[in-house]
């Protein structure tokens, strides 16, 4: 029978939680009310040619490079930011390269880099979470072809300076950094604007968050023009599918939508972190569309007792340096003060008391 590659056989695999969840999901950090109602108009407009057609991706990648300020050649639509990450894995890395990443961070950067036969170094956050940039520096080798980093990062919200990128950059011309923007819209500052400067820069981003489009799998990857010819002949011409394609032009023309549910995310945000606070449960304030909290000893009857009031938030106590913590996701204003009350319910029920983890707000 045919054998796999050794890397493919000993690669862990990533698991989402998504069998049984039934309830307001505030765990997948998902637009937790849906996309804009005309992305809902366009899909009954729908007819079966554009089922039977394989897919144009280049008009769509127009609007989306002018989108982001750039030019069509500089973008790349990808089957998510999963995609995106795979693509450079697949044109940078190779067996005897590295890929560098700063833990706890989004499972797919290891995943996607071992699968080439590439190794990863992992830099392990500092304190409060914050990006270890020294650290990341003295571990750039001439190896090292691919770094990776979340901005803001999942799952710890917690977001690196321009500064601090661009050093990065500077100290490793011969590696592609993929700077993953997925949370881009509850923060606000981008290195899109870097990508002319920098050929080694590449930005990712998605519209499974704000804009409501998990379903739908697409995403961009941005960088220098020179560079993403390369990424383009490792990509599919048809790796995003026609409804897709069909649909994204009115999600990224309702601005007004998209505008009032980041609004109304940041203020939940608020509000949830207010609550955290008065209620004692350490948390780590954050440039996303979630908080990561620590309850310690009380993680697994917290998210038990949330579950059975019809509230999912994400157990994370596995990730490096999450010992103990949840992941809650913030939706809309209406959701938050559900999720507020029944938290305030489900701590008096299991009877919480203050951990004695260092308080990190």
């Amino acid at each position: 029978m045919p054998e796999p590659r050794m890397v493919v056989r000993t690669l862990k695999e990533y698991h989402p939680p998504l069998g049984g969840r039934r309830g307001l999901r505030m765990d997948f950090n998902e637009n937790t009310s849906g996309c804009s109602p005309r992305v809902l108009e366009k899909l009954r407009t729908l007819d079966g040619d554009l089922l039977s057609r394989y897919p144009e991706r280049e008009p769509v990648e127009r609007l989306a490079a002018e989108f982001l300020g750039l030019d069509a050649p500089q973008v790349v639509l990808t089957n998510g930011v999963d995609e995106g990450i795979h693509l450079l894995a697949e044109t940078y890395l190779e067996p005897g390269d590295e890929a560098l990443i700063v833990v706890p961070t989004f499972s797919m950067y290891e995943i996607y880099a071992l699968a080439t036969g590439a190794s990863v170094a992992a830099v392990q956050a500092g304190k409060n979470f914050r990006f270890p940039t020294a650290a990341v520096l003295a571990c750039i080798t001439p190896q090292t072809k691919l770094i990776a980093i979340a901005n803001p990062n999942n799952p710890t919200g917690q977001a690196v300076s321009r500064e601090h990128i661009t050093d990065i950059l500077s100290a490793a011309p011969q590696a592609a950094v993929l700077i993953d923007e997925a949370y881009y819209d509850f923060y606000g500052e981008t290195m899109v604007g870097e990508i002319a400067n920098f050929e080694n820069l590449f930005v990712a981003r998605t519209f499974s968050k704000a804009y409501g489009l998990a379903g739908f799998r697409v995403g961009i990857l941005a960088g220098h023009a020179e560079q993403m010819k390369f990424v383009r002949r490792v990509s599919s011409p048809y790796n995003v599918n026609g409804v897709a394609l069909a649909c994204l032009p009115e999600a990224l023309d309702d601005r007004e939508y998209i505008n009032n549910y980041v609004a109304q995310v940041k203020r939940g945000r608020s509000a949830l972190e207010n609550e955290l606070t008065a209620q004692g449960v350490t948390f780590w304030r954050s440039h996303a569309n979630f908080i990561l909290t620590y309850f310690g000893d009380y993680r697994v009857p917290f998210v038990e007792a949330m579950r059975e009031r019809g509230i999912l938030v994400r157990d994370r106590h596995r990730d490096p340096g999450c010992a103990g913590c949840v992941r809650i996701t913030v939706g809309t204003e209406e959701q938050t003060d559900k999720l507020i009350a029944a938290m305030r319910n489900a701590l008096t029920d299991i009877n919480y008391k203050p951990q004695s983890r260092e308080a990190r707000a």
